[in-house]
């Protein structure tokens, strides 16, 4: 049990989350300084090398070298790519359901809130256990489809579909959402995603967590229904099998 996720820390992260749209460089790098605390219960990131799966214009990686590992970014979308001008030093452009990486090279497979954006999204948790080698860690999180920012800008409609709220949030706007269900956000589950941990021959699961919570609420994540939910945001902490 990590009692150093406190309540503290949750109020700041969900404070964070809430500017995640007017203000994403702060955010990210809040839940990037975050990430990497959190990862060092599983891993040693100095000297290791990290792949972040759907890292986007690379808002995690002055936080990943700061603990000392090399930084390697994945991106498809070129114009995230770019987002804070130049793409970030390190970034292949690529899919995540096929990573262009060898087998068993990295110490560290990580990514955030990409899973839920991946029309595939088990191919994709495959292949970062793939490219991670033997002992090494995958860490993988998301947002549940039912969670309340399921939607994404489109919650909380998308309890009523996610074409509808698509559909009333061109309405409203006179614009199409950025997270367009159907084409780049779907209906992903905790549960799914605990199945597919459980059942992966290559890795041992680790952890399962509500990525936002304090300690003592842990145990939301492991309560199917109520995960889909309370979680917020879910993690799947996995080794890699020799």
């Amino acid at each position: 049990m990590n009692r150093s996720a406190t309540l503290s820390r949750s109020v700041r992260l969900f404070r964070a989350f809430l500017h995640e749209q007017d203000d994403p460089e702060g955010f990210y790098s809040v839940l990037a300084a975050d990430s990497v605390a959190q990862l060092a219960r599983w891993a040693d990131l100095q000297g290791a090398t990290v792949l972040d799966v759907g890292g986007g214009a690379g808002y995690f990686a002055d936080a990943f070298r700061g603990a000392g590992s090399t930084y390697i970014g994945l991106e498809p979308d070129a114009g995230e790519m770019t987002a804070r001008g130049e793409p970030e030093p390190g970034t292949l452009r690529g899919s995540g359901e096929e990573l262009p990486i060898r087998s068993g090279v990295l110490d560290v497979c990580y990514s955030s809130n990409v899973l839920e954006h991946v029309r595939r999204p088990w191919a994709m948790a495959d292949e970062m256990v793939r490219v991670t080698k033997p002992g090494g860690i995958v860490y993988l999180s998301f947002t549940p489809w039912l969670s309340p920012w399921g939607g994404h800008e489109t919650a909380p409609w998308h309890y009523l579909g996610g074409h509808r709220a698509r559909r009333r949030y061109r309405r409203r706007t006179g614009a199409e959402p950025k997270n367009k269900f159907g084409e780049s956000l779907f209906a992903t589950s905790a549960g799914a995603a605990a199945r597919w941990a459980r059942n992966c021959p290559d890795a041992d699961l680790l952890a399962v967590l509500p990525r936002y919570h304090p300690w003592w609420a842990a145990w939301v994540a492991r309560v199917p229904g109520l995960r889909e939910f309370a979680s917020w945001n879910f993690v799947l902490v996995l080794r890699r099998k020799a």
